[in-house]
This record gives C-alpha cells, sequence and structure tokens, in this order.
C-alpha cells in the first residue's frame, strides 16, 4: 500500500477456536440455523472502506488479555464488529486499527488488513492512520471494535441512509433514557447534525442541551474525500491532547458540505465495553439473540436462561436443548437431538438423531443415532460411528467405535478400534501406555469382551471373539476363539477373626 503502518493478513475464515486439530473438518450437510443469512447489501454497489478502531488499552479490563481479544460468546470481541461489516455491506477486506503494543492477530477472521496506530493520541488518530487507504476509497464506514452489538442490519441500515442523504458524513445516533456523559447530538432546523456537544465534565453542555437524550453512538459513514481532508486539519487543543474523529464534522459543516443523523434501531449499539461488568452485559445481551436466531430457526431450547451457545455453533431443525446445556467453539448439532440436560460440546459434531444428557464431549464426533451418556466424556479424536453407544461413566479417546457397537458403563477406551457390532462389558479397559509410549488396541467385529477385562497394548481381538470376566489380555485373541487368564481361588479361613484381633491390639498400644 505504499504505507509502513498498514500490511494484510489472511486467516482461516473460521475464528473461533483456531488452536484445536478438528478446525479444517469441512462442514457437515445439515446445516438448517441459523447458517446464511441473507446479504444485506447491494452487489452493484461497491463495498465500502471499513475502519475497525481497536487500538484501544483497555486499562479497566484489569488484564493481561488485550481487552479486543476478550470472547463475547465464544468469539473475540474485534471479530464482531467485522463480521458484521463483512456480512451487512459486503466488505471483502475490513480495516483494523491496532497499537503496536498488543497482538490482536488471534482474535482476526480472515481477511483482515492491519493498520498500525503509532502513539495513542484519540479516535481522530487512529482514523488518520489510514489516510492511505482512505484516499484511495469512495467510502467509508468507522466502527468501534469494542462494540460486539453492532449488527450487519444496523451497518446496512447506517450505510444505505448514508447514500441516500448524499451526505458527507452520517452519523449514527441513539436516544437514551440516562444520557449520562455522553456527548449529546444538536440538530439544525433541517434534521441535520449541528454540533456533538461533550458531557463529560461540569459546563460542558448547558441544561437545556444536556437535556436532550439523542446522543452519538460513535459510528460513522464518510465520503472518502471529504473526510481525508478534515482528517489533515483537525487539531489536539484540547485536555486529552488527542484528536478526535468527531472534530471532522464542524469542518465538513464549515465548507459547506451536509452531516446527516441516522437513528439506531434500538440503543444496544452503544454498548461499548471498557470493564468486566460491561463485557457481561454484552455477552448477556449476544447470548440472548444467538438462542433466538436458533429458536427462530426450528430448535427447541428449554430453558435459555441456563443454556449457553456459542456464536459460531450451528444446530440443525427439530434439535432439543435441555437445561445446563453449554455448546461451544465450531460445535454442529445434526437434526432431531436431545442434547442434555448438563451437556457440554466443545468443537464436536453431532449427527442426527442422538442423545446426550449428562456428558461432555470435546473435539470428537457422533454419528446418527448414536446414544451418549449419561455422564459420559468423549475426549479428542473420539470417533463413534452411527448406532454406537458410550454410555454410563465411559470415557473415550482417540478411538473409532465401530457402527452400533456398544461400551454401555464404566470403561476407558484409549488409541482403540473397536469394530461394528462388539460389545464391551462392564470396567473394561484398554491400557495403553507403557510409560513411554500409547500403543494401539484393534477389537474386530461382533466381539464380546467381558466385564472386568483388562487389554494390554498392543494387542488385537479378532471378529467374533470373547473374552472372560476378569481376563488380562496381553497376546492376540484369534477369530471366534475364546480367551481367559487363569487365576486359581484360594479362601483363607478365618481371617476376618484374626484382622479384627490385630485392629483392637492396635487401638490398645
Amino acid at each position: 500500500m505504499g504505507h509502513p503502518g498498514v500490511r494484510g493478513v489472511l486467516f482461516s475464515p473460521q475464528i473461533t477456536n483456531e488452536r484445536h486439530p478438528l478446525w479444517w473438518r469441512k462442514p457437515s450437510k445439515r446445516r438448517d440455523a441459523p447458517s446464511s443469512p441473507p446479504r444485506h447489501y447491494d452487489p452493484k454497489v461497491s463495498s465500502p472502506l471499513v475502519l475497525v478502531m481497536a487500538a484501544g488499552e483497555g486499562t479497566r479490563m484489569r488484564s493481561l488479555l488485550p481487552k479486543m481479544l476478550h470472547p463475547v460468546c465464544g468469539r473475540p470481541m474485534v471479530a464482531w464488529p467485522i463480521l458484521a461489516a463483512r456480512e451487512g455491506v459486503g466488505a471483502e477486506w475490513v480495516v483494523a486499527i491496532v497499537s503496536p503494543e498488543r497482538d490482536l492477530v488471534s482474535g482476526l477472521p480472515d481477511k483482515v488488513r492491519i493498520v498500525t496506530q503509532p502513539e495513542s493520541d484519540g479516535t481522530g488518530g487512529a482514523v488518520r492512520a489510514a489516510l492511505p487507504l482512505i484516499r484511495d476509497a469512495e467510502a467509508v464506514l468507522v466502527l468501534s471494535g469494542d462494540h460486539p452489538l453492532l449488527s450487519a442490519e444496523t451497518i446496512a441500515g447506517l450505510l444505505a441512509a448514508h447514500r441516500e442523504a448524499g451526505a458527507a458524513a452520517t452519523v449514527m445516533t441513539a436516544v437514551l433514557d440516562d444520557p449520562g456523559s455522553y456527548g449529546r447530538v444538536v440538530r439544525d432546523e433541517s434534521g441535520d447534525l449541528a454540533r456533538i456537544v461533550e458531557a463529560k465534565t461540569a459546563g460542558d453542555a448547558t441544561p437545556e442541551e444536556l437535556a436532550i437524550r439523542e446522543v452519538n453512538a460513535g459510528t460513522y459513514a464518510f465520503a472518502a474525500a471529504p473526510l481525508a481532508d478534515a482528517l489533515e486539519r483537525i487539531g489536539n487543543d484540547n485536555a486529552q491532547g488527542e484528536y478526535y474523529l468527531g472534530d471532522v464534522l464542524p469542518l465538513m459543516r464549515d465548507a459547506g458540505l451536509r452531516v446527516a443523523v441516522h437513528p439506531a434501531p434500538d440503543s444496544t449499539v452503544m454498548l461499548g465495553i471498557n470493564t468486566r461488568a460491561e463485557l457481561a452485559l454484552a455477552e448477556a445481551e449476544a447470548r440472548r439473540r444467538i438462542l433466538e436466531a436458533h429458536m427462530l430457526a426450528g430448535v427447541t431450547v428449554v430453558d435459555p436462561a441456563s443454556t449457553w451457545i456459542d456464536a459460531g455453533v450451528r444446530i440443525a431443525a427439530d434439535t432439543r436443548i435441555e437445561p445446563g446445556t453449554s455448546l461451544r467453539g465450531r460445535t454442529e448439532v445434526g437434526a432431531g437431538c436431545v442434547v442434555g440436560p448438563l451437556t457440554t460440546l466443545i468443537d464436536t459434531t453431532l449427527g442426527d438423531e442422538i442423545t446426550v444428557p449428562h456428558s461432555y464431549l470435546v473435539e470428537c464426533e457422533v454419528d446418527d443415532g448414536c446414544n451418549v451418556g449419561p455422564f459420559a466424556y468423549l475426549r479428542p479424536d473420539a470417533a463413534l460411528e452411527a448406532g454406537a453407544k458410550a454410555g454410563a461413566f465411559v470415557e473415550v479417546k482417540n478411538s473409532r467405535i465401530g457402527e452400533g457397537a456398544k461400551v454401555p458403563h464404566l470403561a476407558y477406551v484409549g488409541d482403540a478400534e473397536i469394530g461394528a457390532g462388539s460389545n464391551l462389558g462392564a470396567g473394561t479397559i484398554t491400557a495403553n501406555y507403557d510409560g513411554f509410549r500409547k500403543h494401539r488396541t484393534v477389537i474386530g467385529e461382533n466381539a464380546r469382551i467381558g466385564v472386568d477385562t483388562m487389554l494390554i497394548a498392543p494387542v488385537e481381538v479378532g471378529d467374533d471373539a470373547y473374552t472372560g470376566a476378569g481376563a488380562v489380555i496381553q497376546d492376540d485373541v484369534p477369530e471366534g476363539a475364546l480367551a481367559v487368564s487363569e487365576n486359581a481361588q484360594r479362601n483363607i479361613d478365618g481371617y476376618a477373626e484374626r484382622k479384627a484381633t490385630e485392629m483392637q491390639e492396635e487401638k490398645s498400644s
């Protein structure tokens, strides 16, 4: 771009939980809710340059994590306005204006160009850092990276109003019952913006101005050329010594240009995040919207107040989400499932007609018609083929349970392949670790593993084979064979009496 502060970065198109190994898997074919919302722009009109201001220090968050990377419903805060702009106005590339002191790369979606604001010198300084890009644009949208509730529809509405007005600038506003210290919007006789009156300290505004409930929402649409000209002329003669983006507006009016006003559809656009308390408020509203979208698309959420669903989750119609359930990351749930109560799914793919009560699943795949739980733990790279079962108090890790195979209860299956139709009795353990390396257990089709069987990997059990109760299997079991391990039983008469006497003597000594 010919400017040292501007660089391009390209990431995976999905931005939640990219560290997990399943991020690359192609989406399931069952994507009903809410998957492909309509675009809110006319593709015949060139998309604007979108600038997202993300260089704030965030000191009030009291966190080592940069403010913009704090998650809101599983998605980094800064990604919300970026993705909303991409959906709302078709901006293929979005520009994030960042501080050189904070690395936000891990929280940015794909096709985000980074512009560095060399010093913390205000919102005007942030936008000035992108001047080389502004000069090449026709229209510019300026958004705040800490406003995650700014929706695609709201951004699209602002741009449409700006284009219809033919204005040099259009300021989004909101009407608040208690405007507090927000800048008041004073309109002229035509309804356009006359000025923004600050209300942060006593004497900034008159009583009449303080009575105004319409405030500046901090979101703008500009014609690029007037913006570039005004940015070069704003000053920093104020108590903070900063350049304010709002100062370009009177310069535009003085040049005879129009500054229009666009009221936001609701006041949530004002909810910027500066503290953990504000983060909780924003997350609660984002969660409400996510749940509502799923319910309108045919998903039953029994108790929204006790259900948590991340922004990247997809759920097909006629699935029922029971209370106390958390669906996180890139989880995908098919049709006709019952998930919960008290179930957590993280980056997990479920097929259709699956039940998962009281269980914890991480980075695993469960095919159609399976039953999981209650109290099951499916760890990364566990896979259940169609009709399989991982029942009560079963743990599965890095293993494939074949079609129709059953691990009904009280078992650990690690680093194993279980063939179709096989059954593992209660207490079955695959001993997969020798203290240095992991080894695999392979069980063929239609095998019957007796209760309390210990399989010492590496070992294979053939098709249709059996193991006896309590067997310790260290060698391969041929197809159709029964494997037992003999331990002769020996009864010691009078043991209980002698033990009781010993204990009594110990207490007396």
